[in-house]
Order: structure tokens, then C-alpha cells, then sequence
């Protein structure tokens, strides 16, 4: 089996699990392996990862800011559908995955590498979204999941091959850690160990990037987006990069703990799983972004939008961004932002975002229709001839059944 690999690209965050998968890939497959580490908003410096990987042995190491294309082409494009997995989670971990396994494969061409790694276990959703987006982007590619193949499958032994192999440890890994987190720009996740009772509530340790909803200022906070063509592009009247939109407003939700979620949902793999979720600046944005739509957009099209968004949010979660069917939705959404453009005025508090106000160049709102005040435009007789067609078929139903 080792003879069939030559050289392995690896997803490397440069923590425990990716250096002991380094140092396996070797072992294992006698192997060159080239790392790969993405910046993602993740929150913490990942340079680190460099010198890890160089001390390591590592001799092509691929080290990237992805935040702008992240957010660009990744999380605009899904919250122009409103997505939400299971009608509240945002989707932060799996939007992520399928961007770093494009880069994953493009680097594999550039370099020759003929396989690419990751560190995801057999039990949850991110071996099936990296593998998912490789063999759509390569069919040809070998993909190795170290957690299905070695017998590593313990924290203690984890340890104990890294310091067998002289692999530095982190002090807060030795020993069991409460909980696993992931984190990008969009969000930040906890789940297992200390969390994986449903019953208990999370310790406020657990949250990072949000106060407490009960310690968050007495006095609201006002903000005004504005959009064009479904996208957020400024943030009370400043244009601000895909990127930066986001860091505003996560800065802005989670000083007023805004974003907080505590989920069991259901993985693609079959079980049920608890995870704690805070996606200050996402909250912030669907909410706004809904907002625009309710006056931009036909109704007809915004029900339509309303029906696919649950199997939008589902091809995400199960780790089919890059399949055909995600492109023809997000081709049928991308259609109707056409006219989304405006500006919403949204209230923070303590925890709540509101809608207070919203305004369009490409408006659909009718005062002249709607006003309870005398008009000229609409004929309310018309309304009776409406209601009978509508009442038809209920009545020659209430008949037939006598």
C-alpha cells in the first residue's frame, strides 16, 4: 500500500492530530508530504503551523489567507439562499470544507502530489464533505483519512506516538480536553466531552465570541447594511471587503450576544450530535438580508426561495457544494437577488436582532395599496369575485360530501 503514494498533500492546522498524521503519513506510506494551512478567519495566528511543519521536516509548505474568497464565494453565495441546516444552524463548519479542499487539490496539481489527507474521524460529517469536494474535483485523486486506517484512536495514544517521535505538545492537549472547536471567520463550534450531554447547559467557558445576552449593554444598538444583488456590501454607510463586512458585523453581534446556539442535530453519517454554535456576524446578516428580500422580492419567488432553501442547506451540510444539483439551485437563487438591493436598519439587544426598518431603490411595497386611508389605485368589489373562484373546489367538496 505504501508504494502506491509518493507525495500527499495534507490539510494541517498544525496541532496534535495533523503533526502525529504528518509524521504516520510517513511512516506508513514512506511518502513526502506537503502541508497545507488555510486562514480562514480562524482567530488565532496560524504562522505557528510554518515552523511546526519546518521543524517537522516538511519541505513544500503551503501557508494561505483565504478570508476574502472564504466569504466571497463561499458564505455570500449561501446566505443568498438564507440557508439554515435543520431551520437554525447556520452552516459555518461546512461551508468551509469545500474551499479547503479546492485549494487542497489545486496544490496537489502544482506539485505532483498524487493523494491528499485530512484529519477528520469516522464518525462525523467532514470526512464525507473533504472527500465529496476531492473526487468532484479529481475523481482520480487517492485520498488517505488516517482516523479510519490506524490505531491511534485514542487521545493517550495519540500522546503517547508523539512523544515517542519527539513531536511537540500542546500543554492544554495533554490529558483530556473539555471540548473540540472549530472555527473560521463565519463561526465558531464546540462539541463532545464536557458538552455531550443534551440535559446540561453549557458553561459560559464554552462561548468566545459573544457575551452573555444578560451582560450585554442596556442600550440598543442601531446598525444600517446595505445591499446589491443579494450581497451585503457596507455597514452604516462604510464599504468594507467581503471579509472585513463580516468581522463588523461579528464585532457588533457579539458585543450584544447575538448568535448563540445550542443544537442536536443530525449528522450525514446517522447519528444525532450536540454542538454549540456562535455565528455573531451570520445571525446579524440573515436576519438584514431577509429584510431586503421582503420588499425586493415577488412573492411567488420568495415562497419558491423558502421551499428549496431546506435541500440547499442539506446538499451543504452533506458535503455537495460541488455538485450539479447545488449549482442548478444556486443558479435559480442567484436569479432572484437580481433586485435585492437596499438598505435595512436592524436593532441589537441583548441577544435579539430586529428589523426596524428597509428601503429599495427596486421596493415592491405599495403605500397607495396598502394604506387604510381612502385610494384610487384598488377596487376592494374585486375582492369578492377572488375569494368565490378560490372557494370553489371547498365548496363543491362540502356538497359532494353532503
Amino acid at each position: 500500500m505504501s508504494a502506491q503514494i509518493k507525495k500527499v498533500v495534507l490539510a494541517y492546522s498544525g496541532g496534535l492530530d495533523t503533526s502525529v498524521i504528518l509524521k504516520w503519513l510517513r511512516q506508513t506510506y514512506d511518502c513526502e508530504v506537503v502541508t497545507f494551512t488555510a486562514d480562514l478567519g480562524q482567530g488565532e495566528e496560524i504562522e505557528p503551523a510554518r515552523a511546526k511543519a519546518e521543524m517537522l521536516g516538511v519541505k513544500e509548505i503551503f501557508i494561505e489567507d483565504l478570508r476574502e474568497e472564504f466569504v466571497r464565494d463561499f458564505v455570500f453565495p449561501m446566505f443568498r439562499a438564507n440557508a439554515l441546516y435543520e431551520g437554525v444552524y447556520l452552516l459555518g463548519t461546512s461551508i468551509a470544507r469545500p474551499l479547503i479542499s479546492k485549494r487542497q487539490i489545486e496544490i496537489a496539481r502544482a506539485v505532483g502530489a498524487d493523494a491528499v489527507a485530512h484529519g477528520a474521524t469516522g464518525k462525523g460529517n467532514d470526512q464525507v464533505r473533504f472527500e465529496l469536494s476531492y473526487y468532484a474535483l479529481n475523481p482520480d485523486i487517492k485520498v488517505i483519512a488516517p482516523w479510519r486506517e490506524w490505531d491511534l484512536n485514542s487521545r493517550t495514544k495519540l500522546i503517547r506516538f508523539a512523544e515517542e517521535h519527539q513531536i511537540p505538545i500542546p500543554r492544554d492537549k495533554r490529558g483530556e480536553a473539555p471540548f473540540s472547536v472549530d472555527a473560521n471567520l463565519l463561526h465558531i463550534s464546540a462539541e463532545g466531552k464536557a458538552l455531550e450531554d443534551p440535559w446540561e447547559e453549557a458553561g459560559e467557558y464554552v462561548y468566545s465570541r459573544t457575551v452573555a445576552p444578560e451582560d450585554a449593554p442596556d442600550k440598543p444598538r442601531y446598525v444600517e447594511i446595505d445591499f446589491e444583488k443579494g450581497d451585503p456590501v457596507a455597514v452604516d454607510g462604510e464599504r468594507l471587503s467581503p471579509a472585513a463586512l463580516l468581522t463588523r458585523l461579528n464585532e457588533l453581534g457579539g458585543a450584544n450576544g447575538i448568535g448563540r446556539l445550542d443544537l442536536v442535530e443530525n449528522r450525514f453519517v446517522g447519528m444525532k450530535s450536540r454542538g454549540i454554535y456562535e455565528t455573531p456576524g451570520g445571525t446579524v446578516l440573515i436576519a438584514a438580508h431577509r429584510g431586503i428580500e421582503s420588499i425586493t422580492l415577488d412573492r411567488g419567488a420568495m415562497h419558491l426561495k423558502d421551499e428549496l432553501m431546506p435541500r440547499y442547506a442539506e446538499l451543504i451540510y452533506f458535503g455537495f457544494w460541488f455538485s450539479p444539483e447545488r449549482e442548478m439551485l444556486q443558479a435559480l437563487i442567484d436569479k432572484s437577488q437580481e433586485n435585492v438591493t437596499g438598505t435595512v436598519r436592524l436593532k441589537l439587544y441583548k441577544g435579539s436582532v430586529s428589523v426596524v426598518g428597509r428601503k429599495s431603490p427596486q421596493s415592491l411595497y405599495s403605500l397607495d395599496h396598502v394604506t387604510f386611508e381612502e385610494d384610487t389605485v384598488y377596487d376592494q368589489r374585486d375582492a369578492a369575485g377572488f375569494i368565490k373562484l378560490n372557494a370553489l373546489r371547498l365548496r363543491l367538496l362540502n356538497r359532494q360530501r353532503g
